[in-house]
């Protein structure tokens, strides 16, 4: 059993997929961190000027209790998409290019029992116009 849990944890998907994990949670936290300290003040500060002067920050109270914050709305949407953005750019980017490089450009995703059953299929054409040719 210890073999097998072994195999599993080596076998090099494990791995990538915790490290893209830890990359990609330490990426959200700073990503998250630069929008909180700074685009959402900024966001906010430009909707409170175009809401007016009463300084409402990009808010509206629709009870008491309940308000709509627009500057945290922006804010997430920014962050989403710069972490996507960074993403790409410092990880997706790269390994294309690597894949390039290699020559591991066309990845065939397509599972094992997927392509034997085409194969089949492709072997058992061949043999229908070889056989109605004959």
């Amino acid at each position: 059993m210890i073999k097998g849990f072994k195999e599993f944890v080596f076998r090099g998907n494990v791995i990538d997929l915790a490290v893209a994990v830890a990359v990609g949670t330490a990426l959200a936290a700073l990503v998250a961190a630069i929008t909180k300290s700074l685009i959402e003040p900024i966001v906010g500060w430009i909707l409170s000027l175009v809401g007016g002067s009463d300084g409402i920050g990009g808010t509206i109270t629709l009870a008491p209790g309940y308000e709509v914050n627009f500057a945290l709305l922006v804010g997430g949407f920014i962050t989403f998409f710069v972490t996507l953005a960074a993403i790409y750019v410092f990880f997706v980017a790269p390994m294309n290019k690597y894949r390039q490089m290699t020559g591991q450009a066309e990845v065939d995703a397509r599972p094992a029992d997927v392509k034997l059953l085409e194969e089949i299929r492709d072997l058992l054409q061949q043999q229908a116009k070889g056989g109605s040719a004959g």
